[in-house]
């Protein structure tokens, strides 16, 4: 299929049938709210060539705050003002490596609310210094593990019990995560490939790709593809350090950077941010994954820097993560002589470079076999 019918495709998209899912009922967007969603799916050719495969990245890093997680922090804030959890006047406080908390300062902005964001002191520095000129309250902790009680979201939890009119946003075990990314991404990511592919169980196969950062856009948009196709496939990404990869492919939590005698300061031991984990959120643990891929330090690197030569894309590290898992797909499929010409491949382009500026894209590229 030539590049203009894929634009043509995803232009009729953005203008009709999608729109009643993410805005108001009026033509014209009534808040920054109604331009969070329907974003493009991105066919990446250079990837695809390299893997053999059709490849495509939903672009994420165009939503409003720049990452998926404002479809999360929409869902949260809306669910929370209609159970009675959050009023006038309240203050929203959340646990976050970075973009959960970007999104929620330009909501709560929106909506009146003050904000407290709680977050590691070793994240890459941009991230906070966004925060500030947002308005938020930025409360930086110590790197533990998540049982102590000084772990970002346990301190983050605290505050809102301690404050009159608190909100914990709680997006790792919070089911909002989970609704936003079944109720909006994943009727997006179907509904865009039935287009350019026409009649999905006849024509095509989806293999959805993605890291878990907190669980629930993996789990959301698996459950809700798999019940419009069964034969839907479902990887997770996995950073190196990170506990899932272990959980989907053999049942048990476990890293070897985790075990008794080798556990370091970093919970996860990995340039990466944003993605990966050690422990079962209640969001993941609703995911319906077939398989898992772990992805290496230097594999993200590498794939971060091709992306911007071959594709012209400046992402940051959890999208680099979900395009290597996406080529050791492609190789497990044509090892398992599955069809490849019927497989659609699908990931998410989660949020771009800018946030990554000093640690990510300011490390070389063979640092990771430390």
């Amino acid at each position: 299929m030539s590049a203009g019918v894929v634009i043509l495709c995803i232009v009729s998209l953005r203008r009709s049938h999608l729109r009643q899912y993410f805005c108001s009922s009026k033509s014209q967007p009534q808040c920054v709210a109604d331009c969070i969603g329907n974003t493009p799916l991105l066919y990446l050719s250079a990837l695809s060539s390299v893997a053999g495969i059709a490849i495509y990245g939903k672009c994420e890093f165009l939503n409003p705050g720049g990452s998926i997680k404002d479809r999360v922090v929409r869902q949260i804030i809306y669910d929370a003002e209609r159970n009675g959890e959050l009023g006038c006047g309240g203050t929203v406080f959340e646990g976050t490596v970075g973009s959960t908390g970007i999104s929620l300062a330009l909501a709560c902005a929106a909506k009146g609310y003050r904000c407290h964001i709680c977050m590691p002191n070793d994240i890459a520095e941009e991230k906070s210094a966004m925060l500030g000129p947002l308005g938020v309250t930025v409360e930086k902790v110590p790197p533990v593990g998540i049982s102590h009680p000084g772990h970002f979201v346990n301190v983050a939890r605290r505050r809102a019990a301690e404050t009159d009119g608190g909100y914990f946003a709680d997006q790792f075990d919070n089911e909002s995560n989970f609704k936003a990314h079944y109720n909006s991404t994943g009727p997006e990511i179907w509904t865009q490939i039935k287009c350019l592919y026409g009649s999905l169980k006849r024509r095509s196969r989806i293999a959805f790709v993605s890291g878990a950062g907190t669980g629930g856009t993996l789990a959301g948009v698996s459950c809700y593809l798999k019940e419009q196709d069964p034969d839907t496939l479902v990887y997770l990404a996995d950073p190196q350090g990170s506990s899932l990869y272990s959980k989907v492919v053999h049942g048990l939590l476990y890293t070897a950077e985790e075990a008794e005698g080798h556990r370091r300061i970093h919970q996860i031991d990995s340039i990466v941010e944003g993605v990966g984990l050690n422990r079962l959120t209640r969001n993941f643990a609703a995911a319906k994954v077939d398989g898992a891929f772990r992805v290496t330090d230097s594999e993200v690197l590498e794939m971060s820097r091709y992306l911007l030569r071959a594709e012209g894309l400046f992402l940051g590290s959890s999208s680099a993560v979900n395009c290597c898992a996406c080529l050791k797909l492609a190789k497990y499929l044509k090892k398992a002589d599955v069809d490849i010409s019927t497989v659609r491949i699908v990931t998410v382009l989660c949020d771009n470079g800018s946030r990554y500026l000093s640690r990510f894209w300011g490390s070389q590229v063979n640092i990771a076999s430390t």
